[in-house]
């Protein structure tokens, strides 16, 4: 390994590309472009799988959301267009019979105006129990979550979000132990959590209430407004989620071919089909960007088998001085290297730093298109390791003609 620190290799290795300025720039930029490219393209895709783990992180993602309808055929004496609501004996109804099910869990909801002091607005109120905690996990700032013994007891008192907190609380001031107003009833404030994005009730946020005290409150008696059905993780939620419909259309005396009848969003699902999308746009990525770096180390041979051509007599000289064929190839080799190292530190900077301008202009706010875009080291680490050793292969290919040509035809070679 002493020749890398032999200062002729390298006095050699500069003089080379000092003759072939703008070619070997050319070629630089080519390969430098390919590692740019791969560097960018990741870190997007990064950006956009960071912003769906930010949207659906905190929801067990083999979920379905389910809701009553209205039938759109007549069924058992029933006319079509007969109004369904789910009851709290289905949800029952469901746990008994349908198999794989981790949580079900029944879900009411309005819009209501809350108040505090000379502060109001209008927002998402939620009847909830505690197991939505384990559904949809709160990022709790102050306090907890609704427990046990507020549904035992229908107490009155409320979770809010981050944005609710904004809109009737002073800056700084701790909410928990405070009162606000919802349609002139007064709930004690026991919690606050981060802004988040799946089942929030619109851009001015939630208020979460006790299942029960909702029940009263709004005199709901067994009705339930919607449901949460989590799946057991080696179970398919489509199946669940059909099974479940069927089940409440025997239960509703609803016809079997009733498409309408109950609603339904199946969050699995959805999220499959975004990590499919996910996981072909990262291999289109390497796809890409491999095929452009193979594409531009060829150039770098290409750029090297020229200059092969043009220090024949060169050669001819040192062979016929006692260099050995190694030490041709190895010169030649370590010039390939070296371009291949250059270009790639120079994509790698480069794409590092467009990453940075993209996380800087769209990358910021709740309404960001991507959100820290970035690409992990160990792919920055595996994408070196790659153009070295595609620089040492294609280095083979000039370093193999050079010490093919006899001293003594070299020597001839004008």
């Amino acid at each position: 390994m002493s020749f890398l620190f032999d200062k002729d290799t390298w006095q050699e290795i500069y003089s080379s590309i000092r003759k072939n300025k703008i070619r070997t720039g050319i070629t630089i930029v080519g390969v430098m472009w390919g590692i740019f490219l791969l560097v960018v393209l990741l870190g997007a895709a990064k950006g956009v799988e960071n912003n769906f783990n930010k949207l659906f992180g905190n929801f067990a993602t083999n979920s379905v959301f389910i809701w009553a309808q209205q039938t759109s055929k007549p069924f058992k004496g029933f006319q079509e267009g007969k109004r369904l609501s789910l009851k709290m004996s289905d949800l029952q109804s469901i746990r008994n019979e349908i198999e794989g099910l981790e949580f079900v869990v029944p879900r009411l909801q309005t819009q209501a105006l809350a108040v505090n002091k000379f502060k109001s607005g209008t927002f998402g109120i939620f009847g909830d129990y505690p197991t939505l905690d384990k559904i949809q996990k709160k990022d709790m700032v102050y306090g907890r979550f609704i427990n046990e013994n507020d549904i035992k007891e229908k107490k009155k008192i409320c979770v809010i979000e981050e944005e609710i907190y904004k809109q009737l609380f002073d800056k700084d001031v701790n909410p928990i132990g405070a009162y606000i107003k919802i349609n002139n009833i007064n709930y004690k404030v026991v919690g606050m959590y981060k802004q988040g994005q799946v089942g929030s009730g619109g851009p001015q946020g939630n208020i979460h209430i006790p299942f029960t005290t909702y029940q009263q409150v709004y005199n709901m008696g067994d009705k339930v407004g919607w449901m949460i059905i989590t799946g057991k993780p080696e179970f398919d939620i489509t199946q669940i989620e059909a099974d479940v419909k069927l089940l409440l259309k025997n239960l509703h005396k609803v016809h079997p071919d009733d498409i309408r009848a109950f609603g339904s969003f199946n969050l699995g699902k959805e999220i499959a089909k975004v990590t499919g999308f996910l996981t072909g746009m990262q291999f289109l990525t390497w796809f890409v960007g491999i095929a452009t770096l193979i594409a531009g180390v060829f150039a770098i041979g290409n750029i090297l088998l020229i200059t092969v051509k043009e220090r024949t007599k060169e050669i001819g000289i040192r062979r016929a001085l006692g260099a050995k064929p190694w030490e041709i190839k190895r010169q030649i080799i370590l010039e390939s290297v070296f371009l291949t190292s250059i270009a790639g530190a120079l994509g790698i900077i480069s794409g590092g730093l467009v990453l940075m301008l993209i996380d800087l202009t769209i990358g910021q706010g709740p309404d960001a298109a991507l959100t820290n875009p970035t690409v992990d080291i160990p792919v920055i680490i595996i994408a070196a390791i790659t153009l070295v050793v595609l620089g040492t292969l294609i280095g083979l290919i000039p370093a193999h003609t050079a010490v093919s040509i006899r001293p003594i035809e070299a020597l001839r070679e004008e």
